[in-house]
């Protein structure tokens, strides 16, 4: 029987997540921190604040979503991916990936 050990692509996709997360709760933040500001009716009030509101609100949502995305996309493939394989597969994934 062929020896398992770790699986590189496993291991590089735990890595995205964790670097990943970070980075898209900071968007969230970076994102809902000026429209918060906005919306206090300090910085800009009329018809064109409050269209200008709308199109805020948009893309915050739309970044939100898209990251949310990527992660559960992410997460499903870390789900789908063996924590362990040959010694031979993982040569291979190195290979394929370029990974080290």
């Amino acid at each position: 029987m062929a020896a398992m050990v770790r699986n590189p692509l496993h291991e590089a996709l735990q890595q995205a997540v964790r670097t990943i997360g970070p980075m898209l709760e900071q968007i969230d933040a970076d994102v809902d921190r000026p429209t918060r500001m906005f919306r206090t009716g300090k910085v800009w009030t009329g018809p064109a604040a409050k269209q200008f509101d709308a199109q805020i609100a948009q893309f915050s949502s739309r970044a939100r979503s898209s990251g949310q995305a990527i992660m559960d996309e992410l997460r499903q493939v870390l789900s789908r991916t063996p924590t362990e394989v040959t010694e031979e597969e993982a040569a291979s994934i190195k290979r394929k990936y370029r990974l080290s």
